[in-house]
């Protein structure tokens, strides 16, 4: 059986979303399909992430993705209502504070005076103003810290729900199976076939399948360098409650935590050594024997605790420079891509999302992200980023 649709998007998860509902809210009339082998989400990073928000980048383009998100999430719940159904993704500016040795001070604050000349709010904290701001801190080892007041988390899972709600009330047909062929003739795309058969036929075709966006470009013949790779997280709770009112902190070593509702404590580490995997195991010892002693290091608080439940995701990792690939593959017309945003994906979903559909549509983009395109892959041009957690 074959369908004919003007756009297919290969996964239905924040960035296929994203895509199909600001594809449609610049032209209703569009027929797009969103195809996703997991509808339940089980998989989906999303879901598992923290989903923080925040403009400490040291890449223009990262700020300024950044920057939109604060401004699309704080009117999110009133554009993707449908009906009088609103999603609730509980965004909260409680900021981010990143903790600053020595060693790093030159660099952070070389990318604060960046990003505040770019139009973000972003502080540099004395070890004495952090204490004074939250007392469960401890401060010995830094020098300070790197505060964004704007910054923040809110429900991921939600977001989105909202997005997938939204662009299926506009007319996106979100199909529940797995695209197991980019279908092409020589140089351009000519849709996709699904596991069950089904041929959707399309003129373009977005590859947003997020950690396996590897495998569904090589059906294609194009190989893009985005692999999944395995995180961790972590909730517990300690012995003595800390509140909620406590921002997102990351340390020097990619160590961080956020507090959740119901006195949880999040809590995760990037480390070198993650797999590349689709393994979504976690390990009860790599909280113990790891991220347990460098939390109570910073937050004596955390001496005692009980470890309530873990998890793992996968981040659709850029290997070449973390940071995403948005636009045309140069090889193959009416292919696009939207992937590789190396564990940002929900905090650069409402920025990606629209640029893409942009392009696609032929639109001039709202924000300049063409440094983002897909080229560089072929040129092999890495764009420098040490934001990545």
């Amino acid at each position: 059986m074959s369908l004919a649709y003007d756009i297919v998007i290969v996964g239905g998860g924040i960035m296929g979303t994203s895509t199909a509902y600001h594809l449609l809210l610049s032209s209703p009339d569009l027929k797009i399909a969103v195809a996703e082998k997991d509808p339940l989400y089980t998989y989906a990073s999303t879901p598992l992430s923290l989903g923080g928000v925040r403009i400490q980048f040291s890449l223009k383009e990262n700020i300024l993705i950044s920057l939109y998100a604060q401004e699309a999430y704080g009117r999110f719940e009133e554009e993707m209502a449908v009906g009088e159904e609103k999603p609730f993704i509980h965004y909260r500016r409680e900021g981010y504070l990143f903790l600053i040795e020595e060693a790093g001070r030159e660099a952070a604050e070389a990318a604060l005076a960046f990003q505040r000349q770019i139009g973000g709010e972003v502080e540099w904290w004395s070890p004495e103003k952090i204490r004074s701001r939250f007392p469960v801190l401890s401060t010995e080892g830094f020098c300070g810290g790197t505060f964004g007041p704007r910054d923040g988390y809110l429900d991921p899972y939600a977001v989105l729900m909202g997005y997938r709600a939204k662009a299926k009330s506009l007319g996106a047909e979100f199909r529940a199976d797995e695209v197991a062929e980019v279908l092409r003739s020589r140089d351009k795309v000519e849709g996709a076939r699904l596991k069950a058969g089904t041929e959707l036929k399309a003129g373009v075709v977005v590859n947003a399948a997020g950690a396996w966006a590897g495998a569904v470009a090589r059906t294609a013949g194009v190989e893009i360098p985005v692999v999944p790779i395995r995180r961790q997280i972590f909730a517990f709770k300690p012995a003595t409650p800390v509140g909620e009112s406590l921002p997102l902190v990351i340390y020097p070593s990619d160590l961080y935590f956020r507090p959740e509702t119901g006195g949880l404590i999040l809590a995760g580490k990037s480390l070198p050594e993650d797999p590349v995997t689709f393994d979504l195991s976690w390990q009860k010892e790599r909280f113990e024997e790891i991220l347990w002693p460098e939390l109570a290091r910073v937050v004596p608080a955390f001496e005692s605790l009980k470890l309530v439940r873990g998890w793992a995701g996968l981040y659709e990792t850029n290997t070449l420079d973390h940071n995403g690939l948005i636009g045309p593959w140069p090889e193959l017309k009416g292919f696009y891509l939207i992937n590789g945003f190396s564990g940002h994906g929900v905090q650069q979903a409402p920025a990606a999302g629209r640029h893409l559909a942009e392009l696609i549509l032929g639109k001039t983009p709202s924000l300049d992200l063409s440094r983002l395109n897909p080229r560089r892959v072929l040129e092999k041009q890495p764009l420098p980023e040490i934001g990545v957690v």
